[in-house]
């Protein structure tokens, strides 16, 4: 045997077990959640606890209804895509297609350092800057609130969506945009009606990145959105995640609610699934 096919053969053989130790990883960890999660699910009752407007997991009468939760992290996250999506994708396309060389390096330098800094960070400034600015600015109580979270994580979420949109829109073949610049098309009409749709499945993949950025965030909503189990009935109302009912919640707690936060978990896991299929599925149907 050759030596290059030995060798060859070994990096396939590496290749192969770290794929299939990912594989393993997730599906681990799948069962993990749901063998943890079920169990609350059946004593709670499961329309209880999807469509119950209530989590009070310390009272005399518990009651874990996680519906608040639900709809504030529908609410954040649609509202984090809705602000931050057209900034990032106007920006790639700028530094993409527009921009010269100096300037694109430079801001792909500076988005590479923003998207380094820890979410903390993030919620840190919200807590210092934003809230006080809300609270004075909409004469409110307190600046914590659904707002503050929607605007933290629109920011959190640019610089990855940049990063990957810029990297789809500079894998067009150039020779697409020759040939429209050619047949008299403005530059404009070349980029948004060529470019755009050349790299179409790169932009949606960085929208996908951008909603499970947002949808795993938990620290820096935490700081920033208040933390109490309210009913989103307004974006100035301070409001808790289903991150942030984890992670606030599970240092201390045991027995069913320890259960029934797994189940939360669950809940979580199967949203970003639904979430990744959905975009999958458009994004395969546009291509058929």
């Amino acid at each position: 045997m050759k030596k290059t096919d030995l060798i060859e053969k070994i990096i396939h053989a590496i290749f192969f077990v770290i794929g299939f130790l990912t594989v393993m990883c997730v599906l681990l960890i799948t069962g993990y959640l749901i063998v943890s999660g079920i169990p609350a699910i059946k004593e709670i009752g499961i329309v209880n606890f999807l469509f119950g407007n209530q989590w009070k997991p310390t009272a005399n009468n518990p009651t874990y209804g996680i519906l608040p939760f639900i709809l504030t992290s529908v609410y954040g996250i649609s509202g984090a895509i809705l602000l931050g999506a057209p900034i990032g994708f106007m920006t790639a396309l700028y530094l993409s297609k527009f921009a010269s060389r100096k300037v694109k390096s430079i801001m792909q330098f500076a988005i590479s350092l923003l998207a380094g800094i820890p979410s903390v960070v993030y919620g840190l400034i919200g807590m210092l800057v934003l809230i006080p600015g809300i609270k004075s600015s909409f004469r409110l109580s307190d600046g914590a609130s659904l707002l503050a979270a929607i605007i933290v994580l629109s920011i959190i979420i640019l610089p990855s969506m940049v990063k990957m949109s810029i990297d789809a829109l500079d894998q067009v073949p150039k020779e697409y945009e020759h040939a429209s610049l050619a047949l008299g098309a403005t530059a404009y009409e070349t980029y948004f009606k060529i470019s755009v749709p050349a790299a179409r499945s790169g932009l949606v993949a960085a929208l996908v990145l951008g909603v499970g950025r947002a949808i795993g965030e938990a620290m820096a909503v935490m700081m920033v959105a208040g933390n109490v189990a309210n009913m989103p009935t307004s974006i100035f109302q301070s409001v808790r995640f289903l991150t942030t009912a984890i992670a606030s919640e599970m240092a201390y707690s045991s027995g069913l609610q320890r259960q029934a936060l797994f189940s939360i978990a669950l809940v979580l896991f199967l949203f970003i699934m639904m979430i990744n299929a959905i975009f999958n599925y458009f994004l395969k149907k546009d291509k058929d």
